[in-house]
Formats: structure tokens, sequence, C-alpha cells
């Protein structure tokens, strides 16, 4: 019974920012990876950024230097921060996170329903 809920998401002009947030609650007993997805109408859902336990960070070439993850591990959520907005960023943004309900089992894979973003020219 793990629920993920994105919020964040919006229309903006391009070159403006949004900050995305991704809110893990339920029965969990540890968060190893979380991460950011998006697609776009038309295409395979692709990696934005993510980040493990460990804080391990990779982001997409398409938003380096641009988007910025982070983690609150007390609070059990996922940012997104999203600067110099373009139009191809345009797309519904996933959360996913690999989760362990209990210790005596493997971890299940949860995604969250997703938020639109948005960006004019």
């Amino acid at each position: 019974q793990v629920q993920l809920v994105e919020s964040g998401g919006g229309l903006v002009q391009a070159g403006g920012s949004l900050r995305l947030s991704c809110v893990a609650s339920g029965s969990i007993f540890s968060i190893n990876y979380m991460g950011w997805y998006r697609q776009a109408p038309g295409k395979q859902r692709e990696l934005v950024a993510d980040i493990t336990s460990g804080g391990r960070i990779y982001y997409a070439n398409s938003v380096k230097g641009r988007f910025t993850i982070s983690r609150d591990n007390a609070k059990n959520t996922l940012y997104l921060q999203m600067n110099s907005l373009k139009p191809e960023d345009t797309a519904v943004y996933y959360c996913k996170a690999e989760i362990l309900v209990t210790r005596w089992e493997n971890e299940h894979v949860y995604w969250g329903q997703g938020t639109q973003v948005t960006v004019s020219s």
C-alpha cells in the first residue's frame, strides 16, 4: 500500500522555472532509488534524473546544467528544480521509486500518476 504523488507541474514561458515534488507514503521500510522520468506525446518515456539512497546522481544530457534533483529522506520526498525551461521540456513528468515494503522481501517498483509540464514559446 505505497503511493507516490507528484505535484508542481504547470504552464510556464520559455526560460521560466518550476519545482516538482514527489511524496512517497504508506508502508515503507526503505527507499533505495528515486528518479524523474518524462513522456511527451508520441514519444517513449525517458529518464530525466535519478538519485540513489547513497546520493549518486545522474542527469540526462538534455537537462544538465538546468535541472537539479534532490531528496529529503526524512520526508520521503523527491524534488526536481527545473530552470531555464525550453519548449522541448514539455511532457508528463513521472516519479519512480524502488521501495522495500518489508525487510524480508524484494524491492518493488512504484510509479506516480504524473504531473503535466508545459513550456510555451
